[in-house]
């Protein structure tokens, strides 16, 4: 029995998303779905490419019901998208009906190194300027006081 490759092939849509990113290795961040539990690595991440499929109720018209581009971000109730053509569309969860993963850009989060420090500098910056604006706000530093 042939031995399956396990190269990963982008469609051509997806090859300029790729190629803004530093045309990663596809193949050592992939995902992980058996085997050793610590060892999984499965799930959406920040930077994949992905084909997201709209609920076609959700359009007046016949409307192309396919979504194409890189994951920006994921929130509770929308998910940022920077689709092939370079625009930034943020759709409603409840109007998904399937998302197909194209390819992870991204180790897995806990092994993203760069996302981990950024989110460490991210933190440190957003915990300077709260206590900036609470002085701002107060006047002095003793809002954290009670009574």
């Amino acid at each position: 029995m042939a031995k399956k490759s396990s190269k990963i092939e982008l469609p051509k849509w997806a090859a300029d998303l790729w190629k803004e990113l530093g045309s990663p290795d596809l193949d050592s961040i992939q995902g992980i779905t058996s085997g050793d539990l610590l060892e999984r690595r499965n799930g959406l991440r920040r930077d994949d490419i992905v084909e997201i499929q709209i609920d076609a109720r959700a359009f007046l018209t016949d409307s192309e019901q396919w979504i194409r581009g890189r994951l920006i971000s994921s929130g509770k109730s929308s998910l940022e998208i920077l689709d092939e053509g370079g625009f930034r569309r943020f759709v409603s969860r409840e109007s998904i009906v399937q998302i197909i993963l194209v390819a992870h850009m991204r180790p897995a989060y806990i092994d993203d190194k760069k996302l981990l420090a950024f989110e460490r500098e991210d933190m440190k910056r957003r915990s300077t300027l709260h206590e900036k604006v609470e002085k701002e706000t107060t006047g002095n530093d003793d809002a954290h006081l009670w009574g």
